[in-house]
């Protein structure tokens, strides 16, 4: 009978072993993951950006506001070399004079302010309307704050209420108010006494 019990303790001592130490293992196997899955929930990418939605910033000189500049999604990343603020989704930029009257609207889908050189990239379906009712359309412009113009060397069209006109290229103030297109061509309707002799 003892030899009975010893058998019976030691397979129910095995049991009580074996049975936990297969599940530990069944769990530890099941929670593996990959370095890469889990760095992309707490890796260091996701701490370099801010992320903000709808969010409206005013650029103001010696007080007055100059630009409002409106976007559904800010992305801020001083990690970069150099530090630069993404502006997706829906972006609207309106530019004002000296007596905070509406020069120039512009809209885009896509812009990334580099604060340090205060230059502003902006890319895709670009539409500036001014306050001339002039419509121009481009796929890039640059912005440089430092020396209050907006450029590109892209293709441009200007659309006014009497013609629309082609150009390679664009140079202007900041606010659109002068502009000048390189290789300007298309058809311009002129009064009758307008055309030199």
């Amino acid at each position: 009978m003892n030899k009975l019990k010893a058998i019976y303790h030691s397979i129910h001592y095995t049991r009580i072993v074996f049975i936990p130490g297969i599940l530990l293992v069944l769990l530890l196997s099941a929670c593996s993951n990959k370095m890469k899955d889990i760095d992309a929930l707490t890796g260091k990418a996701n701490l370099k950006e801010d992320v903000a939605y709808n969010v409206t910033i005013i650029y103001s000189e010696h007080g007055k506001a100059k630009v409002r500049i409106t976007a559904k999604e800010f992305v801020r990343n001083d990690y970069a070399k150099p530090p630069f603020t993404d502006m997706r989704k829906d972006i609207k930029m309106e530019f004002y004079d000296d007596s905070l009257q509406l020069e120039s609207t512009l809209t885009a889908k896509y812009a990334r302010f580099y604060e340090e050189r205060k230059t502003v990239l902006i890319r895709d379906n670009i539409v500036i309307n001014t306050k001339k009712q002039e419509t121009i359309k481009t796929e890039e412009l640059i912005w440089n704050q430092n020396v209050k113009k907006i450029y590109t060397e892209k293709p441009v069209t200007i659309i006014t209420p009497t013609q629309t006109m082609y150009g390679d290229a664009l140079d202007a103030e900041e606010d659109f108010s002068m502009y000048q297109i390189k290789n300007l061509r298309g058809s311009m309707k002129v009064e009758k006494g307008e055309i030199p002799e």
